[in-house]
């Protein structure tokens, strides 16, 4: 081999070591939303790096939505915190899922595992049912697909979140507007949302009785119902 076609590795920029340690920072001090981070040059000192560095990762934060930059002096110098790092990682997620332009097979395969899992976890420890009745409420008050779809769509969004896993969440999210296209094709092909009420009854009496086995095989049976041609097996 001539090593053409082969170019330098090149390093991790100095910005995106001090992104990775911000963010360390935040999820093991367990920081929330409006608490202050160290003020850009007392970042710097502690790092080891220049304030270009500091300035160019808290600049990639704000422009996530994690942090809002405060301009200010002692006390009142430094970001403040607006949310966690998992939520701006579900809108990077969305927007690479959105452009991904993802096939209708892709998406449930993708929910049925992750589904499947979430729901057995829920009912293990019998977690989340509040936030499902809501969702199944708002079900029975929908007076069109759209309307049904919104609050279907809540419904395994709390599923997922009820799983205890915050990756799950994240990726259940993501996946909310291209859920939301082909649950509304899903609705108007059926014609009749009732039996998709009963699955989501069903696995809301199997979270409820803590039955893992009966949630997850809930869930696969709601999906086939709502998808019949991805699981003519």
């Amino acid at each position: 081999m001539d090593g053409s076609g082969w170019g330098p590795v090149k390093r991790t920029r100095t910005f995106e070591d001090v992104l990775a340690q911000i963010e360390r920072r935040i999820a093991e001090d367990g920081l929330t939303a409006g608490d202050r981070l160290p003020a850009e040059r007392r970042l710097a000192e502690q790092l080891g790096v220049s304030r270009s560095s500091v300035r160019e990762a808290m600049r990639v934060l704000e422009t996530l939505g994690v942090v809002s930059s405060q301009v200010g002096r002692g006390p009142d110098a430094g970001a403040v915190l607006i949310a966690r790092p998992d939520s701006a990682m579900t809108g990077l997620l969305r927007l690479h899922l959105g452009l991904a332009t993802l096939e209708l097979r892709e998406v449930i395969d993708t929910r049925h595992m992750i589904e499947q899992w979430a729901a057995s976890r829920a009912a293990a420890g019998r977690t989340g049912a509040e936030a499902l009745a809501a969702a199944l409420a708002g079900m029975d008050g929908a007076r069109t697909a759209e309307e049904f779809v919104e609050h279907d769509t809540a419904f395994h969004c709390a599923l997922a979140d009820a799983s205890g896993n915050r990756l799950v969440s994240a990726v259940m999210r993501s996946l909310r507007d291209t859920m939301r296209r082909f649950s509304v094709e899903a609705v108007e092909r059926l014609g009749d949302t009732a039996v998709l009420r009963a699955g989501h009854v069903r696995i809301l009496a199997a979270i409820e009785a803590g039955d893992p086995g009966e949630a997850a095989a809930a869930v696969s049976d709601h999906l086939a119902d709502a998808y019949p041609e991805l699981f003519t097996h």
